[in-house]
């Protein structure tokens, strides 16, 4: 048998409490460490990357499924940690499989629809626009992320210079495109105007940050939108390093292009206004996740006027509480 771990023994274990499974997608990662370090200090990393024909029906599974991972399967031996947690549907095969080889000794918890019975996993968080619902399923208002005072004054450390930037500091976040949400050149020019005319009223300077999903023809836009602008325009490692924590430490309000949910989530984990420009309906569940960040006051148009101040989003604490309680870690 197996060497197994306790589930009362997870947060007090010297090393591999939890398992910490994504394909190594920055946004996927983001959550799934997230939720990790609000339960236990005690994390293991590890990248899932099946073979075919595995990977395309991940994560349903086919017969043969060590051969889906190859050199990796020593990854994903026992000793079993008392909690895996997975994001993105090959981590949801890697969790589900972990969850049947332990005997159910490691729990399993998987972030985002897996798109199959949620009942594969000991938990499954899906957000509210995923539209899953069931007994072992939370559904948080948005992404998780580590968003909160600590980390904020934390990023406001880091880009200390900002503070000499002109108020009112005005964050820009700069995605990509997605189905129905074009980024072409028509679409980020009118967006990178709307922005332009806001920073007009308003005054003061901007913090811009492009994102690995900005397309490459678009950030000579960007940069040519903010020339001559008090203020940081990011567009890739060449100007330095990231300043993303610093944008969401300093800025007094945020414009987030309106294809990202991660980016999204985290401006308004920050209590700042929160503003976005989507100049056609959008649609499906990025459609019900803007609708839903409205309706709780999180999101505004972009011409919007607010407070300087509303109540931060910030879920991963109280989901981290019920993954507890859920699985009788409390």
């Amino acid at each position: 048998m197996p060497k197994s771990i306790t589930i009362e023994s997870i947060g007090a274990l010297p090393r591999e409490a939890c398992w910490v499974l994504t394909d190594g997608a920055a946004g996927n990662r983001r959550q799934a460490l997230a939720l990790a370090e609000a339960l236990t200090p005690s994390i293991r990393e590890i990248v899932v990357s099946l073979r075919p024909p595995w990977s395309w029906f991940a994560p349903r599974t086919i017969p043969g499924a060590r051969l889906a991972l190859g050199r990796q399967e020593e990854n994903l031996l026992p000793p079993w940690p008392a909690l895996a947690i997975g994001c993105g549907r090959q981590a949801a095969w890697a969790t589900r499989q972990i969850r049947r080889w332990s005997a159910g000794a490691c729990l399993a918890v998987q972030i985002l629809d897996p798109r199959i019975d949620p009942s594969h996993w000991d938990l499954v968080v899906a957000p509210k626009h995923d539209g899953l619902h069931g007994d072992n399923v939370l559904n948080p208002l948005g992404s998780l992320n580590p968003i909160d005072d600590g980390w904020l004054a934390d990023g406001r450390d880091a880009f200390a210079p900002f503070a000499a930037l002109p108020g009112p500091r005005l964050g820009v976040l700069v995605g990509g495109a997605r189905r129905g949400t074009p980024f072409d050149a028509a679409a980020s020019d009118a967006f990178l105007a709307a922005v332009r005319a806001r920073h007009a009223v308003d005054g003061g300077s901007v913090l811009v940050a492009a994102s690995r999903r900005t397309p490459d023809s678009i950030l000579p836009r960007i940069r040519e939108a903010f020339a001559g602008l008090p203020g940081v325009v990011w567009t890739g490692s060449a100007d330095g390093p990231n300043p993303y924590p610093g944008i969401l430490g300093w800025a007094d309000r945020l414009i987030v292009t309106p294809d990202s949910v991660n980016m999204l989530s985290e401006a308004c984990a920050t209590g700042r206004p929160v503003h976005t420009f989507a100049p056609v309906p959008l649609r499906g569940k990025l459609g019900r996740f803007h609708a839903e960040l409205r309706a709780a006051g999180l999101l505004h148009d972009i011409d919007a006027i607010t407070l300087e101040a509303q109540l931060p989003l910030r879920e991963t604490d109280s989901i981290a509480v019920e993954v507890r309680k859920h699985l009788g870690l409390l």
